[in-house]
């Protein structure tokens, strides 16, 4: 009895080689995006190197002439603060908390733009309002509504048990991060039902009529047919609202201003650099946001594992 050792060449000869007009795409989409791709470079290489440069020092604007070089001083002094830790858990729960919610009400109002027929372009368009609103104007709108003293929150929902007329939302850290996470919610669920509806309509509608003569039921279509098509969309629409909730400001600075342990690591690197002056320290600060921002975006590719050539059809 003979055994055969895949070898790295003969793995490699079994894949199938990408055909002529994958290879054609995507030497086009490489010229197509290399110019936008050096004019950000342009815009933000020198930035990001100031950035860097200046997180090796210990900086403090009100002293600018006191500054020494520490190198990965302030990184040290970051990573061993437990502070950090505890903005850095607040940032991750809000960012899953929100992009999972919005992937699941951005799916079904993609499934009732898709399927409506009348008054389509209404429906759309005002289910898309919420997005076009400026983010401080939809934070100040949202803190006035939890608001212990004018808010409508307290007078519509007091009949559930663990809401009074004078519940103070803003008062205890889970109550805060809740409204924090409302306001996200509202605000970017249309962005997410956008990109699900692009993908939703990329679904073959031969398949689904196969599938339903097949027998198949609504709950496997779904399963079965529609969401391994819109893989890739799916993909897109997390990555982009993953990497934006991870950044996210302007509504904690609106409306609890960091209390109540509600700080995100773009506000905590906003405290350093622009109440406290600490321009090294929030330097660092971006720095390491930076990387962890790409580290979410590889986790995130390397998890939907998409096949672009595939999921066009070709694989």
């Amino acid at each position: 009895m003979t055994t055969t050792v895949a070898t790295p060449q003969t793995r490699a000869t079994r894949r199938a080689p990408a055909s002529d007009r994958s290879t054609a795409e995507n030497r086009l989409g490489q010229r197509l995006v290399a110019p936008a791709v050096l004019l950000m470079l342009l815009v933000t290489a020198w930035p990001m190197i100031q950035a860097l440069y200046l997180s090796l020092f210990r900086y403090r604007l009100t002293t600018p002439d006191d500054r020494e070089f520490i190198g990965l001083g302030n990184y040290l002094t970051v990573l061993g603060d437990g502070l950090f830790w505890k903005v850095t858990l607040n940032t991750v729960i809000i960012m899953v908390v929100t992009v999972a919610v919005e992937l699941v009400i951005g799916f079904a109002f993609a499934m009732v733009m898709h399927r409506i027929v009348f008054a389509r372009g209404v429906m759309r368009t005002s289910i898309l309002i919420p997005y076009g609103i400026i983010t401080v104007v939809s934070a100040f709108a949202w803190q006035f509504t939890f608001s212990i003293n004018n808010g409508w929150v307290n007078s519509w929902f007091a009949w559930l048990p663990w809401i009074g007329t004078d519940t103070n939302w803003y008062g205890g850290h889970w109550s805060a991060m809740f409204a924090i996470m409302v306001s996200e919610i509202w605000k970017t669920t249309p962005f997410m039902s956008l990109l699900l509806l692009a993908g939703l309509s990329q679904v073959s509608e031969d398949m689904l009529e196969a599938a339903q003569v097949d027998g198949a039921t609504w709950w496997q279509r779904l399963w079965k047919v529609i969401l391994p098509n819109m893989r890739a969309a799916i993909m897109v629409a997390v990555l982009f609202r993953a990497l934006d909730a991870f950044r996210i400001f302007d509504n904690i600075y609106i409306m609890t201003k960091g209390a109540q342990n509600t700080q995100s690591s773009s506000f905590l690197t906003y405290r350093q650099v622009i109440e406290q002056f600490q321009l090294g320290m929030g330097s660092a600060l971006s720095v390491l946001l930076f990387l962890t921002v790409l580290l979410l975006a590889f986790l995130i590719v390397r998890l939907f594992r998409v096949d672009l050539a595939q999921a066009r059809g070709e694989g």
